[in-house]
């Protein structure tokens, strides 16, 4: 023994690294068979399997282009980065994007601009806009409400995110003004820290759901007595990512904390079905959507992304013929992409935002029922411009996901499914989430939405209007291939918005500070 130990101690430092790669390239060749090019090519193999790990992050920092980058690009990134921090968001030598591209959005300006008059709201608050209408006031629900802000958290759940990112964003929309959708996670305590919150359920009913998966009206009741920060209930039809598709959280993920907040047992699968166990059709749905709406007095929406219209139809015709329906619907966009997916499922089910909402709005105008409803856009809007053009096509309000995210710290590294997230945000690994500084956070967040909204409101004026809600289908042009080369948003998507009934922000300003932001004057 101590004469191997000798011999040894003569070898090189390089000698034992020559070892290694001897006895690694040993076990290529002898010992493994499931990775054909490391048993071809030993020891090489393996720098070809650890460059295509990092191929993403390379080609992300390295070799795009600053437009180029899908599902946000460099330049999307940084605005909201720079506008989160307060810093400088602004452009030099004018843009490098391709503003004769497929799709790119011109927003008409008028002449002279709208002045902001000295006693107006806008005036001492530059991040002023409420949603011009109120949520629930058209049915004559308990407690109506009026969103505050026209941008807010959308639907992410604790679970897939991390609480520390749940109580940053909670905290940033308190202070933001905005609300806070909870996702089909259930209501967590990381929710309940001073933000407005809009509570969510899918197919699994968590939070409100029954020992054998269905859906409990006494636990959802209950909820919302004890927790007067919820302000609507949304039910899930479906969602951008995997629309028609349910989920499983594995039974790994669902600590102690998670099975009690989720009502789900420690450990075990849980299965989130395609459908709903709570109604099986239009009627049977309008039927629970009144029965939550007479049990806990809260607005009741639903929230889908579009495909068919079949079943959009018949509920705007029983909409029609009964007086009653959904108090807002938040129509998702194909693109969206806070649910992990199959890529059959993200990259081809469902309509795109701009395709579904469109088919969608026609179907309830032609009924003339958009003045019943709040419509909720969500699908990469969290831009000013983009947020012209949702509100030119008939939105009342957008939600954001991944803009939220990266306000907080999301570097888009697209893991959210694996629990590696590097930022901390879509993970529940206790030392990946240490890293979020939730004060700091939750004012990026807040900053975030205050900048969207005051560069929002100074597109508003530049178009020549007090109030976003304003907005018509004339004031926004899109580039569309063929023929036409620029057609306005009327003549491409073939429908007039109905006009918002709205006179004037002061009286908005009235509505939210001095009649609260459930007051029901319209």
């Amino acid at each position: 023994m101590d004469s191997i130990l000798t011999v040894l101690s003569f070898v090189p430092w390089w000698g034992w690294i020559l070892i290694a790669l001897a006895l690694v390239a040993l076990r290529d060749i002898f010992f493994q068979r499931a990775h054909t090019i490391s048993h071809n090519y030993p020891i090489v193999g393996h720098l070809r399997y650890w460059l295509e790990g990092i191929g993403p992050e390379m080609r992300q920092y390295f070799v795009a282009n600053n437009r180029e980058e899908l599902p946000f690009n460099r330049i999307e990134r940084s605005w909201i980065y720079a506008s989160a921090k307060k810093e400088n968001n602004y452009e030099g030598f004018g843009t490098d994007r391709d503003i004769y591209a497929h799709q790119h959005i011109f927003i008409k300006n008028q002449m002279m601009a709208y002045t902001v008059p000295k006693e107006h709201p806008n005036a001492t608050d530059k991040t002023f806009v409420p949603c011009a209408k109120v949520i629930g006031a058209y049915n004559q629900r308990k407690k109506p409400y009026r969103p505050a802000s026209v941008i807010n958290v959308s639907a992410m759940s604790f679970g897939s995110l991390s609480a520390a990112a749940v109580e940053a964003m909670n905290k940033g929309v308190a202070k933001a003004g905005a609300y806070h959708n909870t996702g089909e996670g259930g209501l967590s305590p990381y929710h309940k820290q001073g933000g407005d919150v809009i509570f969510h359920f899918g197919t699994g009913y968590f939070g409100v759901r029954t020992e054998d998966g269905n859906f409990s009206m006494g636990k959802l009741k209950r909820l919302v007595a004890e927790n007067p920060c919820i302000k609507a209930i949304e039910i899930k039809l479906s969602q951008g990512a995997k629309p028609g598709k349910g989920g499983v959280l594995p039974g790994a993920k669902i600590s102690p904390e998670l099975a009690r907040i989720r009502g789900v047992e420690v450990g075990k699968d849980v299965l989130s079905p395609a459908t709903h166990k709570a109604f099986k059709n239009v009627p049977e749905m309008m039927q629970l959507i009144e029965d939550i709406a007479r049990e806990t007095g809260l607005p009741v929406g639903i929230k889908g992304a579009v495909g068919k219209l079949d079943q959009w139809e018949e509920l705007a015709d029983r909409m029609l013929e009964t007086g009653k329906g959904p108090d807002f619907i938040t129509v998702d966009g194909g693109e969206g992409g806070t649910g992990a997916a199959p890529p059959s499922f993200a990259d081809h089910v469902s309509l795109p935002w701009v395709y579904g909402f469109s088919c969608l709005y026609k179907v309830f105008q032609a009924r003339r029922l958009t003045d019943r409803v709040v419509f909720i856009g969500s699908g990469k809007l969290g831009f000013p411009a983009k947020a012209a053009m949702a509100f030119a096509m008939g939105v009342d309000c957008i939600n954001v996901a991944r803009e939220a995210m990266m306000s907080i710290g999301c570097i888009q590294a697209q893991v959210c499914h694996t629990n590696k997230c590097p930022a901390g945000i879509a993970t529940q690994n206790k030392w990946r989430q240490r890293g979020i500084d939730i004060p700091l956070k939750s004012d990026r967040l807040a900053q975030y939405f205050k900048t969207f909204r005051k560069e929002f409101l100074e597109i508003t004026h530049a178009a020549g209007y007090e109030h976003p809600c304003q907005f018509t289908m004339h004031d926004v042009q899109v580039n569309v291939d063929g023929i036409d080369l620029n057609r306005d948003l009327k003549s491409t998507y073939g429908y007039d918005k109905t006009q918002v009934p709205f006179e004037s922000v002061q009286e908005l300003y009235q509505c939210v500070h001095l009649g609260g932001k459930n007051f029901e004057k319209t």
